[in-house]
C-alpha cells in the first residue's frame, strides 16, 4: 500500500511528531495507521527509559491558583536545556501538570503522575511523549500544595524561581509583594520562633569566639554578642529583613501594618541541589545526530 501525502499529516497530527519519522513508520506497517502509531509510542517509550538518567537540571516553576486564593499549588518539572525550558510545549506541559494536581488530592510524586491530563494521558505517558518529542530527559521533580483559611499568592521571576506564600487574610497585592521580596532576599524562615536553637548557638558560638579576640570586658562583649544575634536573625527572618521596595520598613512591620500575617511560604528554584555534569557540547550534538542519545 502506497503512504499517502494525507496519511503522513494524519499521523503527524495524532502522534505530534515530524514528517520523516511519520513516512518511516507507515512504511513499516505497509499504511496500517494504528499499527504505526503503536510501534511509535513504543520507540518513544524505549527513548524515554533511555534517557531518564540522564541529568535535567533545567526546568521552570509554574503554580497554580484556586480562584478564591484558599489553595494552590507550585510545581518544579525539569529538562535538560535551556532552550527546551523556555518553549511554549514545555510551558504549557508544567501549567498543566499544576492545574491537574490543584484540582487533585495526590500528596506524592508517584499519584501525581498517574493524574490524567485534558487529552485523557496521564501526566506520566504524555511526560514520556515528550521526552520522544524533544530529545530530552524531562521530570516532575516536586511539588507543594498550600489550602488555607485565608489566601494565597505568588510571584514567578521568569521560568526559574518561584514563591508561594500563605497570609492569614486574602489580599492578593500584599501577597505578591511579599512573594517578590522572598525571592530576592531568600529568607530561611518566616520568624524567629523558627530559627532552630542548635542554629543560633552555632552562630553565637562563632560571635563569641570573634568578640573574646577584641580584649574587651565580659559585659561589654555580652552586648556585642546580643547585637549580632538580633541582626543575625533579622537577616534570616522574612519578618526582620527590611522590605526591598522600602527599606525604611521591615516586612514583619509592613504586613502587621496590613492587619495581616504570613503563615507560611514556599520558596523554589530551578536545579537546586541537583550537581550538573560537565560534557562535551560537541560531542553530544554528534551523537544525537548519529542516532546513539
Amino acid at each position: 500500500m502506497s503512504v499517502t501525502a494525507a496519511m503522513v499529516k494524519e499521523l503527524r497530527q495524532r502522534t505530534g511528531s515530524g514528517m520523516m519519522e511519520c513516512r518511516k513508520a507507515l512504511r513499516e506497517t505497509e499504511g496500517d495507521m494504528d499499527l504505526a502509531i503503536e510501534n511509535m509510542r513504543k520507540a518513544g517509550l524505549a527513548k524515554a527509559d533511555k534517557k531518564s538518567s540522564r541529568i535535567a537540571a533545567e526546568g521552570r516553576i509554574a503554580v497554580a491558583q484556586s480562584a478564591d486564593t484558599k489553595s494552590a499549588v507550585i510545581i518544579d518539572v525539569n529538562c535538560e536545556t535551556d532552550f527546551v525550558a523556555k518553549g511554549d510545549t514545555f510551558k504549557e506541559f508544567a501549567n498543566a501538570i499544576a492545574e491537574a494536581i490543584l484540582a487533585s488530592d495526590v500528596s506524592t510524586l508517584e499519584q501525581a503522575n498517574e493524574l490524567a491530563l485534558a487529552d485523557g494521558k496521564t501526566i506520566d505517558e504524555t511526560r514520556r511523549g515528550l521526552i520522544s518529542k524533544l530529545g530530552e530527559n524531562i521530570t516532575l521533580r516536586r511539588f507543594q500544595k498550600v489550602a488555607t483559611e485565608g489566601g494565597t499568592g505568588f510571584y514567578l521571576h521568569g521560568e526559574k524561581i518561584g514563591v508561594l506564600v500563605d497570609l492569614a487574610k486574602a489580599d492578593s497585592d500584599l501577597a505578591k509583594d511579599v512573594a517578590m521580596h522572598i525571592a530576592a532576599s531568600k529568607p530561611q524562615c518566616v520568624a524567629e520562633a523558627d530559627v532552630a536553637a542548635e542554629t543560633i548557638e552555632k552562630e553565637k558560638a562563632i560571635f563569641v569566639a570573634q568578640a573574646e579576640e577584641s580584649g574587651k570586658p565580659a559585659a561589654i562583649i555580652e552586648k556585642m554578642i546580643g547585637g549580632r544575634i538580633r541582626k543575625f536573625l533579622a537577616e534570616i527572618t522574612l519578618e526582620g529583613q527590611a522590605f526591598i521596595k522600602d527599606d525604611k520598613v521591615t516586612v514583619g512591620k509592613l504586613v502587621s501594618g496590613k492587619d495581616n500575617k504570613v503563615l507560611n511560604f514556599i520558596h523554589l528554584e530551578v536545579g537546586e541541589g541537583i550537581e550538573k555534569a560537565e560534557g562535551d557540547f560537541a560531542s553530544e550534538v554528534m551523537a544525537q545526530i548519529r542516532g546513539e542519545a
